[in-house]
């Protein structure tokens, strides 16, 4: 697998979506958001999924350009339509006025809709980490293709459902929870189908309801399984807790839509730390909480314990230092879309 820097992966990604038709801001932020997720260790969420958005936008699913608009709001709640734009462009847009709305009023909400995959999640919450509030994110594929099934179900009926909360602290690695509520995010499942590589069991069962470890049985009407193992029922209880967020607090609903876009549908709210107690004092301590789950001696075949957010602090080091892993059959979309759009030579894909 070629081994790229990331300022050069966010480059070519960038020209490639703005060669499809996307702004310099829009293309911007889906790369960048993009190569962020690959250096945190997210690959699933990296520039694995550039083709496929370029993809929606050849099929007008994704609208270059597309103006997010306020449908209402109020001092502290906004409702968003993006209508049909770039999820990482819209939601972003949306995090930065509930943090603006939580400066004046300290808590402020927001939905969105109507707007494509909005990538790796936390991306938002930690936006609002960065200017000393606590940030949380839920988000659902809308009526799209359902990948999950709740637990006890053999069919799909729920998206991925993924779940973020980022919180201010004077960590040199910032404390955030990301994740699915299913057992893997998809885009692993894509990514293993693309390297080539068995999964764990677990992870999905096949279109009969039997657990398997060849992920290509995902495409062929099998489902991913809930958080959990044999508690699954937590994990498909958190993702129906975000389905009800997501899509019915926002309007887009539930169930599936055979032809109808990629629509991803989030809640997010924001908290001002310091309208509950000053903010230094409360950084001060998440870091000696995080420290203190630190000190406890490791568990039989366990290097230690990592506080949330620690472990892809320090992949996003190495792979900041070292390069990014790209899997050859994503490189080789990547090159070919180079070549499709007269651009492989200066972007050196040829």
């Amino acid at each position: 697998m070629p081994i790229v820097q990331a300022d050069r992966l966010a480059h070519i990604g960038a020209a490639l979506l703005e060669a499809a038709g996307a702004s310099a801001e829009e293309a911007n932020a889906v790369a960048v958001g993009c190569v962020n997720a690959n250096l945190a260790g997210h690959d699933s969420h990296g520039v694995i999924a550039i083709p496929t958005y370029i993809d929606r936008v050849k099929a007008g699913h994704i609208v270059p350009g597309a103006k997010w608009t306020i449908m209402q709001e109020s001092p502290t709640t906004t409702v968003i339509d993006g209508n049909w734009g770039f999820g990482f462009h819209v939601n972003a847009k949306a995090m930065e006025l509930s943090i603006a709305k939580a400066r004046t009023a300290n808590v402020a909400a927001c939905t969105v809709f109507r707007q494509s995959h909005v990538g790796r999640l936390a991306a938002y919450p930690l936006m609002a980490m960065r200017e000393g509030m606590i940030g949380i994110a839920t988000a659902d594929s809308g009526r799209s293709p359902k990948h999950v099934a709740p637990f006890g179900g053999r069919e799909a009926r729920l998206g991925t459902n993924p779940i973020s909360i980022a919180v201010p602290s004077d960590l040199e690695a910032p404390f955030y929870l990301d994740m699915a509520t299913s057992a893997v995010a998809a885009g692993k499942i894509q990514l293993a189908v693309a390297r080539g590589e068995q999964i764990p069991t677990g992870w999905i069962i096949d279109a009969d309801g039997r657990h398997t470890t060849d992920p290509t049985q995902y495409r062929k009407g099998g489902a991913l399984l809930p958080l959990g193992g044999t508690e699954g029922y937590k994990g498909s209880g958190l993702a129906a807790v975000v389905e009800v967020l997501c899509g019915l607090l926002t309007g887009l609903g539930f169930g599936v839509e055979p032809s109808g876009r990629h629509n991803d549908g989030v809640f997010m709210a924001v908290f001002n730390v310091a309208a509950f107690r000053p903010l230094q004092d409360f950084k001060r301590e998440v870091a000696e909480f995080a420290r203190y789950l630190k000190s406890t001696p490791p568990s039989e075949g366990s290097s230690g314990v990592f506080y949330p957010g620690e472990v892809e602090y320090l992949r996003e080091q190495q792979r900041s230092k070292d390069g990014i892993e790209i899997e050859d059959a994503t490189w080789e979309k990547l090159r070919a879309l180079a070549t499709e759009y007269k651009i492989a030579g200066e972007l050196g894909l040829a």
